[in-house]
């Protein structure tokens, strides 16, 4: 008997894995990792090494299992040290991913520039925002494909002036709020005046005045550097959301900074209008617990109240009730216990004669 190992033909060992390709001198060198440990590790959520490399072992070929040699590892790194060649090949190469994980993250890279795009634009002639579903189906007809090396934001940008030239879509404007000195003041109007801004309010004081004015994303940048190096005034983002018929908004993001989007007036009172409630409730939630246990415990169907909340729910599985919410439906007024037998009985005598008819 031979004592040859047989291997079966077309055996890939180490399949199971996220392979890293590094190629150097004009050679490929690859290491084996954890599946979906790799983004983690680069992004500096994962810190254990060991729970991201499955070996500290250079490969020529993952799939294959073929070991890199030792003198091609010091003529590519000026090392045969495994673990140092292991996380340079980490930081430095490119992750082999599998068709369906890359579809998948393509997939949801997709969804998350959709979703951008929606909490930063609107439609000018209806001055509402777009749905997330409309904003796919936008991207899907300029054939908008994803670039997997590319911020999901960066993307979205570029995507909005794509999306300008073909179909009603625009920017939402940002409100802000500057504040300086009153002589300052016709300089920073004339400034908005060449940025097309629209002036909301101006209000102050015989020393300081402020100025709330909407204006284009794409001038943030200029318009900051101009309040805060030659004004020396203060510049504060009010919010970053599209003012709609009734003051509604439109949350959305922004390019430089996460500033909170306050509560318009009337929310405001609304809010505290409803706490008040609230308490006024809470106070008198004990004197009125027992007319609230009662009327818990009253079937409005059939008519009748009942003191234990067991028999209450028993009530609702009996053919009593059953009968009152038939009678319901038809407009009928409800029976009582006996009547409702009764007729139960009558209906049953009529059903026997029906099958006994000729």
């Amino acid at each position: 008997m031979s004592r040859t190992l047989v291997q079966p033909i077309g055996q890939k060992r180490l399949t199971n894995v996220a392979a890293v390709r590094l190629k150097k001198h004009g050679m490929r060198f690859e290491i084996a990792c954890y599946p979906n440990t790799v983004l983690s590790w680069r992004s500096g959520v994962e810190k254990d090494l060991d729970e991201v490399l499955q070996s500290h072992t250079v490969y020529s070929n993952v799939s294959k299992g073929v070991l890199a040699k030792s003198k091609d590892l010091i003529a590519a790194f000026g090392t045969d040290d495994q673990t140092k060649i292991c996380l340079e090949i980490l930081k430095k190469g490119e992750l082999q991913v599998a068709g369906k994980e890359r579809e998948s993250l393509l997939s949801s890279q997709f969804r998350d520039i959709a979703t951008i795009v929606m909490h930063k634009t609107y439609n000018p002639e209806t001055q509402r925002p777009y749905t997330i579903s409309m904003i796919e189906r936008l991207m899907r007809e300029i054939h908008f494909a994803v670039d997997p090396h590319s911020t999901s934001k960066k993307q979205a940008l570029e995507l909005i002036q794509e999306l300008q030239k073909h179909f009603p879509i625009k920017r939402c404007p940002l409100r802000i709020r500057v504040t300086a000195s009153e002589d300052q003041v016709p300089e920073l109007l004339e400034k908005l005046n060449a940025w097309n801004a629209t002036v909301i309010s101006k209000e102050g004081s015989s020393a300081q005045s402020s100025v709330i004015f909407e204006l284009e994303p794409g001038l943030y940048k200029d318009c900051h550097d101009f309040v805060m190096n030659k004004m020396h005034g203060r510049f504060e983002v009010l919010a970053h959301s599209l003012y709609v018929d009734g003051d509604t908004q439109v949350e959305q993001y922004n390019d430089y900074e996460d500033t909170p989007v306050p509560l318009p007036k009337e929310n405001l009172d609304s809010v505290l209008e409803l706490n008040e409630k609230i308490q006024k409730q809470t106070i008198s939630s004990t004197s009125r617990s027992t007319e609230g246990q009662q009327k818990q415990n009253k079937c409005n169907t059939c008519n009748v109240s009942f003191d234990d909340s067991k028999l209450y729910r028993e009530h609702h599985k009996s053919e009593w009730h059953k009968h009152n919410m038939k009678r319901k439906t038809r407009q009928l007024p409800p029976l009582t216990e006996e009547e409702c037998m009764a007729d139960l009985e009558l209906g049953d005598s009529k059903s026997d004669l029906k099958d006994y008819s000729f």
